[in-house]
């Protein structure tokens, strides 16, 4: 068993790499040589990632994909893609040029409103409790001011602050719960630094209130932080045509294909195992550009999710309607996204794909993302309900198998013509290569 490291984070980049290949590895040069392969041959570059985040020994890449041909409100862009999965950014691509010819993608901010809450302890009256906070509310706003100047100054800043009582969940447990508007911003370090002052007014002030007993006064503050949950931060993306113009070449028959459709999106809003894996999909395409524009993609899959149980059974986030012979498709979801601060301005490939998008707000990125989302969501559902996902699926995976099989230009061309007409399975990929090798 390897001895346990004291100091670590002090240790040099060099020191700490040497120390995990001798602990852990036994073939030490050639991981070495795989941890310095993806170093960046610039240095400045290279330190640059290196302080992103703490103890890094090297990089691991992703492929930044690109899925043109998205009218999205009469405006032609080109998203940005970040992601290791097959087929994710071919669907996203086939989508948009399916809607690109019925009208393109439509969309709208329903709100940007984002929230963060004080969670404390306190052993009392509750009305004394709401009598306080009524006189302290203007003092807990008038404490953040020098926080607050800047995003005031453009246009944002505290919406408001409310005192819930929770203690029908946990006694003596009440919240501030406040709201924010942080712009272009995603927030978080200017709700967070908002909401630490709160706090320390609020212990403050009640030491000195009147009214309180001594108890009353000792307010127990828990922790402060903003919430990843913002149901109030919602865009939608939407497509709609008549339900004759979607015929194409997989699409003969669009009376039978836009039933089929809706019963499985149907399926996906009363059924939670179908209804997860339907979300895991529209995440495909949503994580893909969140990760790529520099935003923090876990935030956005939390609060997302949570979306998804608002009223008491997990569902599905895109809905479908049929009526007088048109066929509407949507998503209506939240998102709490920024562009700038954080890595957007560190980064280079993500103000390479900021650029790649026009510059956008928060607010037109909230749309373009929510569109990738809706686009990967609807090529799944047509793959499911016409030829099944695994064909395309297994054509965009037949690279990697290729891959690990470190096959060669020649036999990729060969073997890529040979399952154009074949069932791509590992196994039938193994044997082919087998019998191209003898």
């Amino acid at each position: 068993m390897p001895n346990r490291i004291a100091g670590f984070s002090k240790l040099s980049k060099t020191e700490k790499i040497e120390w995990l290949l001798n602990t852990y590895f036994t073939n030490i040069e050639a991981s070495r040589d795989l941890i310095k392969q993806y170093w960046n041959t610039n240095k400045k570059l290279q330190k640059l990632h290196d302080e992103f985040i703490e103890n890094t020994i090297t990089n691991y890449y992703l492929p930044l994909g690109i899925a043109p041909n998205f009218s999205i409100n009469d405006s032609l862009y080109a998203i940005p893609m970040a992601i290791e999965e097959s087929s994710v950014v071919a669907a996203a691509s086939k989508s948009a040029k399916f809607w690109l010819e019925r009208g393109g993608f439509k969309t709208k901010v329903i709100s940007t409103v984002k929230i963060g809450q004080v969670h404390f302890i306190y052993n009392g009256d509750f009305d004394k409790l709401s009598s306080f906070f009524d006189s302290v509310k203007p003092k807990l706003i008038e404490s953040t001011k020098d926080i607050t100047k800047n995003m005031e100054r453009r246009g944002g800043g505290i919406l408001d602050i409310e005192l819930r009582n929770k203690t029908t969940d946990i006694d003596n447990y009440y919240q501030l719960h406040a709201t924010f508007e942080t712009l272009d911003a995603m927030g978080a370090n200017f709700i967070n630094s908002c909401l630490e002052q709160f706090a320390s007014t609020l212990k403050d002030e009640a030491l000195i209130y009147d009214d309180f007993s001594e108890e009353e006064k000792s307010i127990d503050i828990v922790m402060s932080i903003l919430s990843n949950y913002v149901p109030n931060c919602l865009v939608r993306a939407e497509v709609s045509c008549a339900i004759d113009d979607l015929k194409s070449k997989d699409i003969p028959n669009p009376e039978i294909f836009v039933s089929k459709f809706k019963q499985a999106v149907n399926i996906a809003e009363v059924e939670p195992y179908r209804a997860v894996t339907h979300n895991k999909g529209i995440m495909n395409g949503i994580d893909a550009v969140v990760l790529a524009t520099g935003n923090d993609f876990r935030a956005v899959e939390a609060g997302v999710h949570a979306y998804a149980t608002r009223e008491g059974k997990y569902s599905s986030l895109t809905h479908c309607t049929i009526d007088d012979g048109v066929f509407k498709f949507w998503l209506e979801i939240p998102l709490a996204l920024g562009t700038v601060g954080g890595l957007t301005s560190l980064h280079p490939l993500v103000k390479f794909s900021l650029q790649m998008l026009k510059n956008p707000t928060a607010k037109e990125l909230m749309q373009i993302v929510a569109v990738a989302g809706l686009a990967q969501n609807f090529a799944a559902v047509k793959s499911l309900t016409t030829t099944g996902i695994q064909q395309g699926h297994m054509k965009m995976h037949l690279m990697n198998i290729l891959n690990q099989f470190e096959a060669t230009s020649e036999e990729k061309t060969n073997l890529i013509e040979h399952f154009k007409t074949n069932t791509v399975t590992h196994s039938a990929v193994v044997e082919a290569i087998e019998n191209l090798r003898r």
